[in-house]
């Protein structure tokens, strides 16, 4: 007798809990199913979930011009600081030799901005759709050309022969050359840490 009246509780019983756990859960899969179907992504809202971006395709050239601008920009800090050396060991001391070495590091300087302003424009123009990282590679770039613009000013305010280390146009040089590295430097850092 005692079998059968706990095996008849537990089929009344059971049924109806069972039956109040799916009433419970209803509302939460109800709202998960409106979820899954209802989700309109508006980018003006900031509720709404964030964008999936599209995956850009770069080109091969985009790859081969990225890799000669990796490659080339490790040379720019260490020229950086081999100018300024020289720069202020020509002011301090000078001499034949250390100014055709400052003429030559500031000419490599020049050097390696051209192919870095040829590959990063080119490949800044290609990335231009892609909107990963964008504000990044448009300052970089505007950093990097401005730096450019003050390599190629610097020669062009340098003290003429028979000029004093004192005079105007020799602190006009060291000003634009030095405002340059800074800036060049801020470009620089800027993709080192987290660019692509």
């Amino acid at each position: 007798m005692r079998p059968l009246l706990l095996a008849t509780i537990a089929i009344l019983i059971l049924p109806a809990h069972r039956a109040t756990a799916q009433e419970n859960a209803a509302p939460i899969h109800g709202a998960i199913a409106a979820f899954k179907s209802d989700v309109v992504v508006s980018f003006n809202d900031p509720q709404s979930p964030a964008p999936r971006h599209v995956a850009f395709e770069y080109s091969e050239g985009y790859r081969t011009r990225a890799k000669i601008h990796k490659y080339a920009a490790f040379a720019t800090l260490p020229l950086f600081a081999t100018e300024v050396w020289l720069g202020q060991s020509t002011y301090d001391n000078p001499s034949e030799g250390k100014k055709g070495a400052h003429i030559a590091v500031g000419t490599s300087i020049i050097g390696l901005y051209g192919v870095q302003a040829v590959t990063g424009v080119w490949n800044l123009v290609e990335a231009n759709k892609d909107p990963v990282k964008r504000k990044r590679r448009t300052l970089h770039s505007i950093l990097m050309l401005a730096s450019g613009a003050g390599f190629a000013i610097t020669p062009m305010v340098a003290p003429g022969e028979g000029e004093s280390r004192e005079s105007g146009s020799a602190n006009t040089h060291r000003t634009v050359a030095l405002t340059s590295i800074a800036i060049g430097t801020a470009g620089y850092l800027i993709m080192l840490f987290g660019g692509k």
